[in-house]
């Protein structure tokens, strides 16, 4: 099995997929790849450090928390070699780009924020836009000569067939439960949650500088590890709250899409181990993979 986890910026995995993709990880058999796609270059996420300090120590905190996760990280880039910059609007070498990138590593799961459905929600400028990209890319996966004007090809005549993934949405806490209809399903991760922890702890600029400054978290910077799970698990339990949930174990939760393949309830309870359906689901208990 191969998973792509695509966001716009470097810790946007972390808080949302960490875990699920640590568990299917333990479970797959050999061959097994996991990869996270980061769509901006990172530089604007700061308040006191410059655009290339911030740029450079966001990508080191992401290839820790890869060494831990055991996954592997790209940071997206045009067709020209260069990355994308923050709150960028849909452009044809976003599009290009994210194209090019999902066919090459031709995942069989691949997860991406979600598109508001309600216009009370809260918006983030490059969720949106990473969403947005994926969801109009996603017909095009299978397009071999789809942006050749970016990426010329050898011989047009001799194409490769690629398979569409299971294109499913993370849970995006800024938007809340305000964005629309509620998740699908969720993955309880209590038995990797140290997991999470460490891997989110390598964002220290995150952590402890920037999410602090914006205060949209309601947290102190945790000052080690051992405050930062707490601190964690606290936030892993409002969002629960904020799902009508419930107390309960920390869960991930995810939406199912019909931007890529359509998939079934027992292809999804086989991929993923400990999913439980939520009552908000609309997924049909019997539709078939195609």
């Amino acid at each position: 099995m191969r998973i792509l986890c695509v966001h716009a910026h470097f810790d946007d995995f972390e808080f949302v997929a960490a875990g699920t993709f640590e568990r299917i990880r333990l479970s797959a058999g050999p061959g097994f790849r996991a990869k996270v796609l980061v769509c901006t270059d990172g530089r604007s996420g700061h308040h006191f450090r410059t655009r290339e300090e911030t740029a450079r120590i966001r990508l080191s905190e992401q290839s820790a928390a890869a060494a831990i996760g055991g996954y592997e990280i790209e940071r997206l880039s045009r067709p020209d070699g260069r990355p994308f910059g923050e709150a960028r609007l849909l452009s044809t070498d976003l599009l290009a780009a994210l194209w090019k990138a999902i066919r090459d590593f031709e995942p069989d799961y691949l997860f991406c924020p979600p598109l508001p459905e309600d216009p009370r929600a809260g918006v983030h400028p490059d969720h949106i836009t990473v969403a947005e990209a994926v969801r109009r890319i996603a017909y095009m996966i299978n397009v071999p000569h789809a942006y050749l004007d970016e990426y010329p090809a050898e011989d047009e005549t001799r194409s490769k067939w690629i398979k569409t993934p299971v294109i499913l949405n993370t849970y995006d806490g800024y938007m809340g439960a305000e964005g629309g209809r509620g998740p699908d399903f969720a993955i309880g991760v209590s038995d990797v949650f140290d997991q999470i922890v460490r891997q989110s702890w390598c964002h220290q600029s995150q952590i402890r500088e920037w999410l602090p400054w914006v205060g949209r978290h309601e947290m102190e910077p945790p000052a080690d590890l051992a405050g930062w799970e707490v601190a964690l698990r606290e936030r892993f339990r409002r969002q629960r709250l904020g799902l009508g949930l419930g107390e309960g174990e920390p869960v991930e939760v995810f939406s199912v899409t019909r931007w890529g393949e359509t998939v079934s309830r027992s292809m999804l309870e086989r991929d993923f181990p400990g999913l439980k359906w939520l009552e908000t689901s609309q997924t049909p208990a019997t539709s078939s993979a195609t």
